[in-house]
C-alpha cells in the first residue's frame, strides 16, 4: 500500500471510513464552487467517485491519496495524480488536483500534500511533466500551483462548461524537490 507522509500529514489509499467524511466535504458548495459546474456530490456519488479514483490506482499505478492528519486522524480531503481526460490538450501529461475541506483551508496542508505528491510522481512514479488545471478566478489553487514551482503553460476554456482554465506545469528539469 503507497503512503506518503509529511510533517503533518497522511496520504494514502482510500478506506470504507473516509466516504462520509469526503461526502461531507463533496456537499460543501464553498468547497465545489471551483469544481466543473460548482455543483454539490451527495453520499452515493461520493462513493462513486472513490470508487473511480481506487480503479485509478489499480490501473494507472497512481490517483488520488485521502489525506488525513497525523495528530487526529482526521479525514482532511484528497490530493493527488489523475489523467486529465476532460481537456485532451494537455494529454499524456499527469494532473496534479487537490480538494480539501474548507476547515482545513489556510493552513498550508494543500501545499503540504500536493508537494509530497509531486515528489511522488516525478521520483517514484517516474513521470516526467505533471500539469495543474484551475478556474480562472481560483487564487488559492492558483498558489499552490505556484509554491510548486510550476509555471503557467497556457489558458482555455472547459470543454464542457466553457469557463477558463489556467494549466500550470512542471517538468523533471524544473523540479526542485
Amino acid at each position: 500500500m503507497t503512503e506518503i507522509r509529511t510533517p503533518r500529514l497522511l496520504l494514502r489509499r482510500w478506506l470504507d471510513d473516509d466516504l462520509v467524511p469526503m461526502a461531507d466535504i463533496n456537499a460543501d458548495p464553498q468547497v465545489m464552487r471551483w469544481v466543473d459546474d460548482g455543483s454539490v456530490l451527495d453520499l452515493e456519488h461520493t462513493a462513486e467517485a472513490i470508487e473511480r479514483w481506487k480503479e485509478e490506482w489499480d490501473e494507472e499505478g497512481f490517483g488520488l491519496f485521502a489525506v488525513e492528519l497525523l495528530a487526529s486522524g482526521e479525514l482532511v480531503g484528497f490530493t493527488g495524480l489523475s489523467l486529465p481526460e476532460f481537456l485532451p490538450e494537455v494529454l499524456p501529461s499527469v494532473a496534479i488536483s487537490w480538494r480539501l475541506g474548507s476547515q482545513f483551508w489556510g493552513q498550508g496542508y494543500a501545499s503540504e500534500a500536493a508537494q509530497a505528491t509531486l515528489e511522488f510522481a516525478l521520483q517514484d512514479r517516474g513521470i516526467d511533466r505533471v500539469v495543474s488545471i484551475n478556474r480562472m478566478g481560483d487564487d488559492a489553487s492558483e498558489n499552490v500551483s505556484r509554491k510548486l514551482g510550476m509555471t503557467p503553460e497556457r489558458q482555455t476554456a472547459h470543454p464542457v462548461y466553457g469557463f477558463p482554465l489556467h494549466v500550470h506545469a512542471i517538468d523533471l528539469t524544473e523540479f526542485v524537490g
